[in-house]
């Protein structure tokens, strides 16, 4: 399928599926007229890949995670053996993220009630 095609069918655009390409996420081969031509299989790598760097994964990781990946985007990922342990540290990352979100949260909430008091 054509990188229009693949966008279409991904919801993703084709700047940032050719970026996928040189990061070396997703794959595709030239036909002779110089078109991205990728394989089916590869909407399902775009979706993974969505769902990974929505859940906080970096570039440099996912990368090492896609080769053992089975199932769709939002399930069924089962990383390479020596991945795991980076997988639970980025966990942490974000629940040290939440937490502080949800401090600043609060701490606007009170602000504006304080605000809207007077």
């Amino acid at each position: 399928m054509l990188i229009g095609e693949l966008a279409k069918r991904t919801g993703v655009s084709g700047r940032l599926l050719r970026y996928y390409e040189e990061q070396g996420l997703i794959a595709s081969r030239r036909l002779p007229n110089g078109y991205r031509d990728y394989e089916d299989g590869v909407a399902e790598t775009v979706l993974q890949v969505r769902a990974l760097l929505a859940a906080g994964l970096p570039v440099r990781l996912i990368e090492q995670v896609l080769p053992c990946a089975e199932g769709d985007g939002d399930s069924g990922l089962r990383p390479c053996p020596g991945v795991l342990d980076k997988l639970r540290t980025q966990l942490d990352v974000l629940d040290r993220r939440a937490a502080e979100i949800a401090r600043a949260r609060e701490i606007l909430g009170r602000t504006i009630s304080l605000t809207e008091a007077h």
